[in-house]
């Protein structure tokens, strides 16, 4: 490990132990259905947790850059797993660390090329892209096949699908829905969170 790697790390130690926090407990929740308002065969308690996962990664993306935010999201990732091993069955474990790692990078990406715009797009357009991603990814590798998961529901009374299809279309739907709620503290955090360039001292 290098020397900057190794820095990076410790200057780090809140936003990646926030991180691997966030990625746990949604590998956790994700096998739990949400059971109110009959949205059951709809959403799961996880929907409501990763998305936090994209707000970590931004407010360290516009702190210290995307070099920074990539090398947070390699350390989350491998805390991530290791934990969700212990904590979640080895499919959803290797899936949503696949799923973290394509979405998150690409996050840092679109965030990165939008960061000079209104102080609004690069987090939204960057969580709504990565969440995408991350959803048909971590669905597909974690439920697709699996007969618990791929009995028929009813979509809102429209065209039956399989459950765990349901489950994705409607968690993409709650991420979009957090990733503008996410603006609010995104925002609040812009005057303190400020980018490390901003804060070095004039000569």
């Amino acid at each position: 490990m290098s020397d900057g790697f190794t820095s990076s790390v410790r200057t780090l130690g809140l936003p990646v132990a926030a991180m691997a926090l966030v990625v746990v407990a949604s590998n956790v929740l994700v096998q739990h259905p949400f059971p109110y308002w009959g949205l059951g065969d709809y959403l799961t308690w996880g929907a409501f947790t990763y998305p936090v996962s994209f707000l970590v990664t931004d407010l360290t993306n516009r702190r210290y850059g995307a070099g920074v935010a990539r090398r947070l999201v390699a350390v989350g990732f491998v805390i991530a797993v290791i934990l969700s091993i212990a904590l979640a069955t080895p499919r959803i474990a290797l899936a949503s660390g696949t799923a973290y790692l394509v979405g998150q990078l690409l996050d840092v990406t679109v965030f990165n090329r939008l960061r000079r715009q209104a102080w609004w797009h690069a987090p939204l357009a960057g969580s709504i892209v990565g969440s995408a991603l991350d959803t048909a990814l971590f669905f597909s590798l974690a439920f697709a096949g699996d007969p618990e998961m791929s009995g028929t529901v009813s979509f809102f009374g429209l065209a039956p699908m399989p459950l765990w299809v349901s489950l994705a279309v409607c968690d993409f739907a709650v991420k979009v829905g957090l990733a503008l709620v996410a603006l609010l503290p995104y925002g609040a955090l812009l005057s303190i969170v400020r980018p490390v360039e901003a804060l070095a001292p004039r000569r």
